[in-house]
This record gives C-alpha cells, sequence and structure tokens, in this order.
C-alpha cells in the first residue's frame, strides 16, 4: 500500500533522513521504503538520485528488481541506526573504522567518473557524473549520505526527539545546541499541551485541597 503522507525531511542531514524513513507520526509505524515504489518515492522526495536517472532505472527493472533493492535499503538502515544510536551523544574515534567497513564496501560499488561540463557566465567546470547500470545502484547516494553523516557530523549532536512515542533522529545544528524536538509544530507542541494540562490538573488539585 503506497504511503500517501510525505516523507520527513527534519534531521539537519540527509543519512540521518534516511533513518526516519520510518516512523510513528500517530499510533501506527509508517515505512516509506516498504516496497521498491516507496524507495523511489523517498530518492525523489529526498534530492538524492536526479529525476531522469529514477525514470530511467524504474522503466527497465525487472518485475520485483526494486523491491529486492528496498529491502536492501531497509537492512542498511536498521544497520546504520544500530550505529548512530550506539554513538550518538559522544564523538566518533578511530577505532569506529571497523564498524563502518559494510558502508565502504557499498560505496566502492560506485560507478562514478569527472567531467568537463559548461557552466554559468561561460566557464567550463568538473562534475562528478554517475553510471546507474542497476536498480541496486540507488544505494550508492545512500550509501554516500550516511558516509557524510558519520565524517561531517559531531555525534555529540546527534540527538533522539524527546517525544514520548517519536522514533525520529536529527543532528542538532542550532546555536546553544538545545534542540529537544524532531520539530516544534509536532513534538514540541504536543509537550507544550501536556505540561499545560499537567500544570492545571496540578492548580486544580491544589485549590481542591484547600
Amino acid at each position: 500500500m503506497p504511503v500517501n503522507m510525505p516523507a520527513f525531511f527534519i534531521a539537519d542531514a540527509r543519512g540521518i533522513d534516511f533513518l526516519n524513513s520510518i516512523a510513528t507520526p500517530s499510533n501506527e509505524p509508517i515505512d516509506w521504503l516498504q516496497d521498491g515504489a516507496g524507495l523511489v518515492d523517498w530518492l525523489r522526495q529526498a534530492g538524492l538520485v536526479p529525476a531522469q536517472q529514477l525514470d530511467e532505472i524504474v522503466r527497465n527493472a525487472m518485475p520485483g528488481e526494486l523491491d529486492r533493492v528496498a529491502d536492501q535499503a531497509r537492512d542498511l538502515r536498521e544497520w546504520f541506526r544500530g550505529f548512530v544510536t550506539g554513538r550518538m551523544g559522544r564523538p566518533l574515534d578511530s577505532g569506529t573504522l571497523e564498524d563502518i567497513a559494510p558502508l565502504n564496501r557499498l560505496l566502492e560499488r560506485d560507478e562514478a567518473y569527472g567531467r568537463i561540463v559548461p557552466h554559468e557566465g561561460g566557464h567550463l567546470a568538473l562534475e562528478v557524473a554517475r553510471r546507474w547500470r542497476s536498480p541496486e545502484s540507488l544505494l550508492i547516494p545512500i550509501g554516500e549520505a550516511l558516509a557524510h553523516v558519520v565524517v561531517e557530523e559531531d555525534f555529540t549532536h546527534v540527538k533522539a526527539c524527546q517525544g514520548p512515542s517519536c522514533t525520529l533522529l536529527f543532528a542538532d545544528h542550532t546555536r546553544g545546541r538545545a534542540r529537544r524536538w524532531c520539530s516544534m509544530s509536532v513534538c514540541g507542541n504536543r509537550a507544550k499541551v501536556s505540561a499545560h494540562r499537567t500544570r492545571k490538573k496540578n492548580i486544580a488539585e491544589e485549590h481542591h485541597r484547600h
């Protein structure tokens, strides 16, 4: 069944947004990567694969092939979730290298190459392009996004939303590193409403006692 809700991009880091491609916005978990169509849709929303290449891969995929890639994407997501949640709150060290071997193996499959292209203002520029030979190549840009999290994010400030039933993670890039919620409009608001209710209840009980 297709997911009709837009995916969440609240993490301030695409690789952590990938972990949030399964979430529980209400009571039931929603998995945007539940099948091949879901994976393609999530990649389109995330802007990780050019639309033209995505359409081409979908057109040329064998029956069931994209679903198998979605299975691999879910496995990759759960592996990386374990990696992040086991280390968030403290900086990474070089001992991490052994643990990210699966990610390096994925990145080794990349078929990237440089090419010189016209740039605005009539200049020439070197850009990196990629051969999208099979649906499996859709995992490469995800792997790159995860690698960026490993090398660019300070894991001291990778956090889980403090909403009681929320599963979303994010990189806290706020100035005072004081971010607590996936978004103020969702969990932040719930917390405010809940605190307000508790205060009212306490005042009412206090009043009742006197």
